[in-house]
This record gives structure tokens, sequence and C-alpha cells, in this order.
């Protein structure tokens, strides 16, 4: 019985998201799924994304978490809307939670809505939540493995982020090899070197969400 639940499960995901989509591209919204490991930097990067913008641009973001509204508070203090979508066990978000928090909101009006997904390389693989493009992050504290080891997530994915290149020098991570895995797996995927925490990089990061506005 477990099968055909999960197709049902699945079916109305892909029902809402489809609308959700629908929304989206009416309005002319960019909306970008953020999926990661926990700890790979998702919302330390939407951190430095947003105060990267004038405070007049059109951007919002719902942060899903199993627990607490910890990223919703961090992201806040940049003066652009942000929901915390607290999954209370969950270990992804789904279409119909993105709907949910979407309530009262005019997204038309918006320009790109970020989806920071809730940090697994695995659940958040099979849920559509409408959005036009994925970023997969992945840090130089993991392995270079992880796209073979999660490569359903990889091959879905429209960009790589390479996040904490600033940590090159002090861990053994051969970054070449991490981008030549991503490839295997998806070798059209665009991939971009930051870190978050020098700057290095986010121009890039930046002009890549200003060419799909």
């Amino acid at each position: 019985m477990r099968v055909p639940l999960e197709r049902k499960v699945l079916n109305e995901n892909d029902r809402i998201a489809a609308g959700l989509r629908e929304r989206f591209q009416r309005g002319g919204v960019f909306c970008l799924n953020l999926i990661s490991s926990p700890g790979s930097g998702k919302t330390a990067l939407l951190e430095r994304t947003l105060e990267g913008f004038d405070a007049s641009r059109r951007m919002a973001v719902l942060t899903g978490d199993i627990q607490t509204d910890n990223d919703a508070r961090r992201l806040a203090r940049f003066g652009f809307p942000v929901r915390q979508i607290t999954t209370g066990g969950a270990c992804h978000l789904d279409a119909r939670m993105v709907e949910r928090a979407l309530e009262g909101w005019r997204v038309e009006e918006l320009e790109i809505l970020f989806l920071e997904n809730v940090g697994n390389l695995v659940c958040p693989t099979s849920y559509d939540l409408g959005e036009e493009a994925r970023a997969v992050l992945l840090s130089v504290t993991e392995g270079e493995d992880k796209p073979l080891k999660y490569p359903a997530t990889f091959h879905h994915a429209d960009l790589m982020v390479l996040n904490k290149i600033d940590l090159l020098p002090y861990v053994p991570f051969q970054a070449a090899l991490a981008c030549e895995n991503a490839r295997r797996v998806q070798p059209e995927i665009e991939i971009l070197e930051v870190s978050c925490t020098s700057g290095q990089g986010l121009d890039g990061w930046r002009a890549w969400l200003e060419a799909r506005l």
C-alpha cells in the first residue's frame, strides 16, 4: 500500500505546484528553490544576497526548517518580506506548505521569490514547489563525491553553488573534482564558486539572478 499512497501524495503535490508555477509565470516572478545539506550556507548566501540589493527591489523569502524561526529572523533584518515554514518533522518543503505560506502576499508584484528548503539532499528532490529553477549548494567542508552520492538532487538542479571557497587552503577538498562529478550527473549544470565570508564570487551570483528576471 505504500507505493500507491506515495504516488497519490506526489500527484497532489504536482497539481498544487502546477498552479503555483502558473501564478508565478503570470506575474513574471522568478522562483528559485535552494537545496543543500545542513550547514552548507543557504541562509548565509541569502543574507549576502539580500544585503546586496537595494531595498526597493521586490523580493521575498520563504525559509523552511523542521523547528525554530531562526533563519527567518536572520533574514528579516534586511527589510524584505520573509516567512518561516516550520515543517514540524517533515524533511522537505512541499507545494501545499508554500501555497499556505503565500496567503496574503501579493506574489505577482515580486521579482524574485526564494524558497530556502529544509537542509537535506534526499527528500526535497521529489517535491516540485512550482519553482522556475533549482540551485543546489555544496560547501568545501563536505565531500567532492556528494553529486555522485545524491545524483537525483544534482541531476534536477540548474545551478550548483560551491560555497565557502575561502576555506579551500585549509581543507582537503578538490574543487575541480567536485565540479567534474556534478557534470557527470548533470552535464548542463551551471557552477558558481562563492564565499559568503569574503564576498568572492557574489557578483557572479547576483548576475546569475539578474539574468533570469
